[in-house]
């Protein structure tokens, strides 16, 4: 499968930013990144604000996603937002199975990979991440987890023009903590063994490790957490990467 032209920097913004302030940062990053070329950016708001941050990023090339899908179109799935939803509140894909979500919500491998499917199938596009815990590095089951993990997504979606994988080394992730460039690029190589779309790497990317991160072979873009929450940061990364 061809991997994607340019790098992806996609930022999560997880439990932050109501609509208001997406709103302003979206207007402002719009104003930012104008003209920007070689980079493709996405920002992933919470439900509340896939409105708010759609409207106020058209006419700009950054597009908005969703956090999480469920695998339904409608039921009885308290909290849960389908991906035909998502389509009308503005985000043109999702985020599933971060590890937050497999951690604190129970997501789990099959559900994951249900999860990517009907999102899909619906049209949006999908980052599907995967990664192992501390605990597990340590252990020297990297590889088993990631195996595990990426098997379970080829075994139900296979290459798609649409998916994306995200590569989160779950003890790098809020914790100031990043992969070595060479460590992203063994996980990234053993991943593309088993998947070959694009991959981003997750965890604690930064204006100054972005390039230097994104400069391996097998790293095509990035999913940005805490650094995606303030204008500068954000297009500071953009910057660092199209200029890579």
């Amino acid at each position: 499968m061809d991997r994607r032209a340019i790098p992806l920097i996609a930022g999560n913004w997880k439990l932050f930013k109501g609509p208001g302030e997406a709103v302003a940062f979206c207007s402002a990053l719009a104003v930012r990144l104008e003209g920007l070329a070689g980079v493709a950016a996405v920002v992933c708001p919470p439900y509340v604000s896939l409105g708010a941050a759609s409207a106020a990023l058209s006419g700009s090339p950054v597009r908005v996603f969703a956090q999480n899908a469920h695998w339904q179109e409608t039921g009885a799935f308290t909290g849960e937002i389908s991906p035909v939803m998502l389509l009308e509140a503005g985000a043109v894909g999702t985020i599933v199975g971060h590890s937050e979500r497999r951690q604190h919500f129970g997501d789990t491998d099959d559900t994951v990979a249900r999860r990517a499917a009907h999102a899909l199938e619906t049209g949006l596009d999908v980052i599907a991440c995967v990664g192992e815990l501390e605990a597990e590095r340590e252990a020297g089951r990297t590889g088993e987890v990631l195996r595990r993990q990426v098997g379970a997504l080829a075994a139900a979606l296979g290459p798609n023009e649409r998916l994306t994988l995200a590569y989160e080394p779950v003890w790098a992730i809020g914790t100031g903590r990043t992969a070595t460039p060479e460590q992203a690029q063994e996980a990234h190589a053993l991943i593309r063994g088993l998947l070959d779309v694009p991959i981003l790497y997750g965890g604690s990317v930064k204006p100054d490790n972005a390039a230097e991160l994104l400069s391996q072979p097998d790293v095509d873009g990035a999913l940005v957490g805490g650094a995606s929450l303030e204008v500068e940061s954000f297009a500071a990364i953009c910057d660092a990467v199209a200029g890579g």
